[in-house]
């Protein structure tokens, strides 16, 4: 057991290894495989990415999901309800490498991950959820704060959501203070 998950580890960092600087996995795959063992390549590689992700060891997660998604791209000839479940799990891989990306403080490229889930679903409240935290965290607060908008509209109760709208208006009114403070200096 304990070499087996030695060889997990192995396999993970060079993954890690892998992955550019921009978390693009360089694949080399480019058989064409039928949809079923495609599908079982990607949920695989979520898996393990689930698992280093719980583990706290969220470079090597990131590299996994990566690689998922580059699966991702290699499906053919999908029936529509194919498509729809290839890009059921393209969101979800996108807002999970994201939010590795959060944890890594790697912000420019979790933007890039929620900006494709966002694409891929337009409607998802993790998605938005997610782009808020990461444009908080840049300090983009009329940003957030048109993500957390749509986000409110669309789950109205959602905990989460209403704890960063908080936080995002604080920073707000902490911002229009100072801007306030600036104009009575310039202007006596």
């Amino acid at each position: 057991k304990e070499l087996e998950e030695e060889a997990q580890r192995a396999a993970a960092e060079q993954d890690a290894e892998a992955a550019n600087g921009d978390g693009e996995v360089e694949d080399h795959d480019t058989r064409r495989l039928p949809f079923k063992r495609r599908m079982e390549i990607v949920s695989k590689n979520k898996a393990e990415a689930n698992e280093l992700f719980s583990g706290g060891n969220y470079q090597h997660a990131a590299a996994r999901y990566a690689k998922a998604l580059s699966h991702c791209t290699k499906f053919f000839d999908l029936a529509p309800e194919q498509q729809k479940e290839v890009n059921d799990v393209k969101l979800s891989l996108c807002l999970n490498l994201a939010f590795a990306y959060i944890k890594l403080e790697k912000l420019d490229n979790a933007l890039l991950q929620c900006n494709e889930a966002l694409s891929i679903d337009t409607t998802s409240v993790k998605a938005l959820y997610r782009r808020a935290t990461v444009l908080y965290q840049k300090r983009k607060f009329d940003e957030a704060s048109k993500d957390l908008d749509e986000a409110e509209k669309l789950a109205p109760e959602d905990k989460a959501v209403k704890k960063l709208r908080l936080l995002v208006e604080r920073q707000l009114s902490k911002q229009k203070a100072k801007e306030k403070a600036m104009a009575k200096k310039m202007f006596g």
